[in-house]
């Protein structure tokens, strides 16, 4: 059921390396310890490395599905999380991009809906796009196809 104007997104592969660098540090660190003091610690390192193998696997499985008529977040390894939004409950959009974000040009959207399930959905990591403007459009289509119309 993939259509021409599907969307499909997921993390970038950069995003999860900077997620994990502080638990890649640490194992160099045990490591360095293995070699000074006693070689036990060779132990706690591969366990770090586990540890960021498995949170670098964990961001990357991460994928968002854009469809006109909803979203939909999956995410998981060896259990499986499935999240569907709607689009005309889509309320706001919020872009935000750290200094390290904005110099590898990935951004975090944060969309904010009146689900109660799902109040706030992150999309995050993701490459910068003009995907904002995509997603007003198609909530606005929505909305109009199914004759919801927001009071303030």
């Amino acid at each position: 059921m993939m259509l021409n104007d599907d969307i499909v997104l997921k993390p970038a592969v950069l995003f999860a390396f900077l997620k994990v660098l502080p638990l890649i540090l640490l194992a160099i660190t045990f490591l360095l310890l293995s070699w000074w003091l006693s070689p036990y610690f060779i132990l706690f390192s591969l366990a770090v490395c586990g540890a960021a193998w498995y949170r670098i696997l964990y961001i990357r499985s991460f994928q968002y599905f854009i469809t006109t008529e909803y979203i939909r977040i999956t995410r998981g390894i060896f259990f499986k999380r499935i999240d569907q939004v709607e689009m005309f409950r889509v309320k706001d959009f919020i872009i935000t991009q750290s200094f390290i974000l904005q110099l590898f040009k990935l951004m975090n959207l944060t969309l904010i809906s009146t689900d109660h399930s799902n109040q706030i959905i992150n999309l995050q990591g993701i490459p910068e796009s003009d995907i904002v403007d995509t997603l007003r459009d198609r909530v606005q289509e929505a909305r109009h196809n199914n004759n919801i119309y927001e009071l303030n």
